[in-house]
């Protein structure tokens, strides 16, 4: 399994709102960060589960759109439209860091 097959099931996972399978996509030490701060937002699988399943997956509009994917090597770049989540849609770039076939690192970065 490639990075982007990894990182393409955690997206089909996260539009259908399916915590098991989007979990599965994560190591279970997973860090997640939120540019630029220096330090994870999010550390471990079940910190991970807990916010998408109170924060995220009972949103029902959520969605998200890659408008754009570059790859190299165990890194997946995404450019993403999110809905759902604030009033009007909003753009991130995602970067995924996949090690042994799951993703042990994302970073997040908001246009703002």
């Amino acid at each position: 399994m490639n990075a982007v097959d990894v990182v393409q099931r955690q997206v089909d996972a996260y539009n259908a709102r399916d915590l098991p399978a989007f979990i599965a996509n994560f190591s279970d030490d997973v860090a997640i960060y939120r540019m630029p701060s220096p330090e994870p937002s999010l550390t471990g699988k079940a910190a991970l589960a807990e916010f998408y399943a109170n924060e995220r997956f009972n949103l029902p509009q959520l969605r998200a759109d890659i408008l754009n994917r570059i790859a190299m090597g165990n890194k997946v770049i995404d450019h993403e439209r999110i809905h759902g989540v604030r009033a009007t849609p909003f753009e991130t770039v995602a970067v995924y860091e996949v090690i042994d076939g799951l993703i042990a690192r994302a970073w997040f970065f908001a246009p703002e």
